[in-house]
């Protein structure tokens, strides 16, 4: 499809020759790639259908609410635990066993409560006194005082005792805490197991952080959100001051780009220099200062990390880190000044061409909501797929029992010939799955849900980056700036994009797509393999991963500059990659430099408002400075709104300099054409501006008078 568009070239790898018909973005142009529009097209559709089926089988719940060993869920509103929200464990020490990383559930009796147990009791005290009615209330569902204690403890009717327990995550666990370096539950440091013997309460804290494996994880997990709650207004405070920050410095870079840059470059350097004096401070504080001198590999992970603010070996990483940004940010600077000045200049071109389409400051908007959607939907899928299982029950036996692990149905288990084999033995709900067509599918549709989500994300930043290019060449092509600039050629651009190289588009997306498929699979794989102990196995994935990491970064670089060249002449997706390739492989040189160069500069700028916006959180969240009395409020940890504005803030600076970053990559392609292209004759004029004719000694000739 693009060799009616072949004149607009030379030879393949040869220099570009003068078109006179040439006058910038093609208008007169056919769409491209055809059959990959359409199998976008069927694609979407069966995504569709995969989100009906997903939506019509799962359920949600399954992940919102805690399910009871008959799988019912607690807390659910229209069920008979309406009014139960917790999940009560009979003997949650239990939980340490194997089973629970085999079958995904703990081998003991769970039930909803209204309320965890506040206070420490034996069902043998409670028997047949005044607590009873109390306790009854975590025995199973129905139950009747008309049995033997024994009875009871054997047919697991009742827990053995209650501890002092506290909500986390809707799920009881023991209210662990420590009183004069002795650890306690309640008020109480032993506790009594179902056979009348009291052991220390260490063997119940041992017990429960097996349970789940995760159970400091989820002390973690549960003191960021209280962190999040309440600090997400200063948060949103936090990253609005980031956009307004952003937004004036791109409009500053439209009036003062040269100043600019070389503001924002002293500042950098400032910032890292401030950072570095800031850790020596620390650092030189630290000194005597009782176990400051422990190094970081004696102490290990620990999950307050404001223990490692602690220890001198910390703010010395620091301080090294930051100093060796410093020394090769001053090299490059020192040895690269005079790419920098043409990179200034392409800079202060891309702010006319930003300030003459401002509207395209925006677009990145669009780009945000259309990548919403897409996580949206993928996000609601994977939850729907995981959740659309059944619930499948087996038998839980503390002694070896041959039917052990089996299927059962609790309905019909007690009168069954396998609670005969195994009096002690339960039939309680294990986890969701099943045998169906259906169930053996979900695996691949979990794939298939993750591709399709990587092909319309890339799909949508491959539009947002053919839409912008279209809309800056226009302005480069424009031979009298602004008056041969088209009316609204981010519109323009927009429009032609979507109506003939949609194809184009879901073409180059889908080889990215297939790519990070196959690297999400690969890191999958990796995690399988790093219990085992093979080495070689493990040096294949680690040279895999990387050869595909390498391929992702290749196939991302050369998809945008095919993308501009789409943008400009029309052509298919494989004749724009090859054009753009050789164009830049003819001027390597300047690529190399000139628009790492760039890219570079821009970079600075980000960091420069992030370290800013970073610095104020630091100052603000440590109660180093105040707005008002007491503004910051009390945190678990910090460092978690700080990260979140220091992330939140990159992503919006992000945002706007992206469109600051694929103007520059466009007028770069557009700068090399025409070079090849014209010579400054009055038949073949350069289109590029005053600044870079004069930093390239370049001039325009002016027409003879005859």
């Amino acid at each position: 499809m693009g060799g009616e568009r072949q004149h607009y070239y030379g030879k393949h790898g040869t220099p570009q020759k003068y078109d006179p018909t040439f006058k910038g973005p093609i208008y007169n142009r056919g769409c491209t790639d055809v059959i990959c529009c359409v199998f976008l097209l069927l694609a979407i559709v069966g995504y569709v259908a995969v989100g009906i089926i997903a939506w019509t089988h799962g359920d949600p719940r399954k992940v919102i609410y805690p399910t009871d060993s008959r799988g019912e869920f607690c807390g659910q509103k229209g069920t008979k635990n309406e009014n139960k929200p917790f999940l009560f464990y009979f003997n949650i020490v239990k939980c340490a066993s194997p089973l629970v990383l085999l079958e995904f559930q703990c081998p003991t009796p769970q039930i909803c409560v209204e309320k965890c147990p506040d206070r420490y009791l034996t069902y043998l005290n409670a028997h047949r006194s005044q607590d009873f009615e109390y306790y009854k209330q975590f025995c199973v569902p129905g139950f009747q005082n008309n049995k033997g204690v024994t009875e009871v403890l054997r047919d697991g009717d009742c827990p053995a005792v209650l501890t002092p327990s506290k909500p986390l995550a809707q799920r009881c666990f023991p209210d662990i805490h420590s009183h004069k370096g002795v650890l306690m539950v309640g008020n109480e440091t032993t506790y009594e197991d179902g056979h009348g013997s009291r052991k220390n309460i260490t063997e119940l804290v041992e017990g429960a952080k097996k349970a789940n494996g995760v159970l400091e994880a989820r002390q973690l997990a549960m003191r960021i959100f209280e962190d999040y709650t309440v600090s997400w207004y200063w948060i949103i405070i936090g990253l609005v001051i980031a956009m307004v920050l952003s937004l004036l410095f791109i409009v500053l870079l439209r009036f003062l780009a040269g100043i600019m840059v070389w503001v924002m470059i002293v500042m950098v350097i400032l910032v890292l220099g401030y950072g570095i004096f800031h850790c020596y401070m620390e650092y030189a504080r630290l000194r005597g200062e009782a176990g400051s001198d422990i190094s970081l590999v004696d102490l290990g992970f620990q999950t307050d990390l404001r223990v490692y603010l602690h220890l001198r070996q910390t703010w010395m990483a620091f301080m090294i880190i930051l100093s060796i940004l410093e020394v090769i940010i001053i090299l490059l600077l020192i040895f690269l000044r005079k790419r920098i000045l043409i990179a200034i200049a392409l800079i202060k071109e891309a702010s006319r061409a930003v300030g003459y389409v401002m509207c395209s400051l925006l677009y990145p908007l669009v780009t945000f909501f259309l990548l919403c959607l897409c996580i949206a939907y993928w996000a609601s899928t994977a939850i729907f797929l995981s959740t659309s299982n059944e619930a499948v029950y087996k038998i839980f036996n503390d002694t070896a029992c041959s039917v052990a692990g089996k299927t059962c149905n609790p309905e019909t288990f007690p009168s069954s010939n396998e609670s005969r084999l195994c009096p002690g033995a339960h039939c309680q709900f294990a986890f969701y799955g099943g045998e169906s067509t259906y169930h053996r599918a979900l695996l691949g549709l979990q794939i298939f849900n993750a591709f399709m989500f990587f092909w319309l994300a890339n799909f949508v930043l491959a539009l947002g980056q053919v839409t912008l290019a279209g809309a800056f060449a226009s302005y480069y092509w424009a031979l009298n700036k602004p008056d041969d600039l088209p009316a609204f050629p981010l519109f323009s651009a927009f429009g032609r994009a979507l109506r003939y190289h949609t194809g184009s588009l879901a073409f180059g997306s889908l080889i990215l797509a297939i790519v990070q498929v196959i690297r999400v699979i690969l890191e999958y794989l990796d995690q399988r393999l790093k219990a085992a102990e093979n080495k070689f196995a493990k040096f294949l994935m680690t040279c895999l991963k990387c050869c595909f990491w390498c391929l992702e970064k290749f196939i991302r670089f050369l998809n945008r500059n095919a993308y501009i060249m789409i943008a400009i002449y029309g052509t298919n997706f494989c004749t724009s990659a090859r054009n753009a390739f050789f164009l830049l492989m003819r001027n390597i040189i300047r690529v190399a430099v000139l628009d790492k160069v760039t890219d570079f500069l821009l970079l600075l700028g980000k960091l420069l408002i992030v370290g800013s916006v970073g610095i104020l959180a630091f100052f603000f969240f440590t109660h180093r400075i105040r707005i008002v009395q007491d503004t910051a409020p009390p945190l678990n940890y910090y460092w978690v709104p700080i990260l979140t504005v220091i992330i939140g803030s990159y992503l919006i600076a992000h945002g706007f300099f992206s469109v600051y970053g694929m103007c520059v990559d466009t007028l770069f392609l557009c700068f090399l054409e025409d070079l090849e292209r014209n010579d400054g004759t009055a038949e073949r004029p350069y289109f590029m501006s005053l600044t870079l004719k004069k930093l390239l000694n370049k001039t325009n000739k002016k027409p003879v008078e005859s």
